[in-house]
């Protein structure tokens, strides 16, 4: 099963690095110290491997790291290498992006064309995975339906995370699964709305050229300070992670202006009642 880092991975492997850059040692002497492939090293380092208690100690002691330093960063390879709800999807959920948005505490989401997934109602949902996967066998939609419902179990928590949604006013009348399917999506969102931790904006036409017309993204925040913003980009031909304090800022003020663009909130509630009133 590939190893999907979770946002604890992500702060090991960050931590893994600065250790031994402090020390001064390359990748490939920490191999031949360890006895192990430069490569191991390398994919502890980057997050592309499930991280061994073990393993993680015999580096903190090649780096001689006293406790309780020591303990901490060994439970937390612990933590990172638990498995999480969404590996028994392992085959619809083919990147990082969902261990990392299921550890968040803030979600802000640009898209021009879709409902978030989210809160994408199961017939919008299958009318979108239908259209836009071709996939081969019914099954392999239901099974995608399935994997949906399981991550939208994250609004239902008690700790949900903030979730700040926008999205064109296109997206109000495109018609996806037809008017009655449409009509119960626009419902549904609009009561979502009026959860206190969600909010939802419209980008109206006459908002004419503006700051999201390079396309959907999406910043996800963690409680842990230790823990930087991800600017996640997904694409057709695969996703792009950001991390780095330029990419974030950048992506940061590109939301904050699609943001002053949009209507207020209370205006895109109006707009998608009425929206919602046309289908029926």
């Amino acid at each position: 099963m590939t190893y999907r880092p979770t946002v604890r991975g992500r702060r090991l492997a960050r931590e893994l690095r600065r250790l031994r850059e402090a020390q001064g040692l390359t990748l490939q002497e920490v191999a031949d110290r360890l006895d192990w492939s430069r490569a191991t090293v390398s994919r502890l380092e980057t997050g592309q491997t499930r991280p061994k208690p073990n393993d993680i100690a015999d580096i903190l002691d090649l780096y001689g790291v006293p406790s309780p330093a020591r303990d901490a960063l060994i439970n937390l390879a612990r933590e990172a290498g638990q498995r999480g709800w969404w590996t028994a999807y392992a085959d619809v959920f083919t990147g990082s992006y969902v261990a990392l948005e299921d550890e968040a505490s803030q979600i802000r989401t640009w898209d021009p064309q879709l409902i978030h997934g989210l809160l994408q109602t199961e017939d919008y949902a299958r009318s979108v995975i239908t259209a836009g996967r071709m996939l081969p066998t019914p099954e392999d939609i239901e099974r995608r339906i399935d994997a949906r419902r399981a991550r939208q179990a994250l609004l239902e928590r008690e700790q949900a995370p903030r979730v700040h949604l926008i999205f064109d006013e296109g997206v109000l009348h495109r018609p996806i699964g037809g008017p009655e399917v449409m009509a119960e999506q626009l419902v549904q969102l609009g009561a979502m709305a009026s959860r206190p931790r969600i909010t939802l904006q419209v980008l109206p036409f006459d908002a004419k050229e503006h700051a999201g017309l390079d396309g959907r993204f999406t910043i996800l925040s963690f409680p842990d300070p230790a823990d930087p913003d991800i600017a996640y980009v997904e694409g057709t031909m695969g996703d792009v992670y950001l991390e780095s304090a330029e990419a974030i800022a950048t992506h940061g003020d590109r939301f904050a202006r699609i943001t002053k663009a949009a209507l207020s909130p209370e205006e895109s509630a109006h707009l998608i009642a009425e929206a919602a009133r046309r289908c029926t």
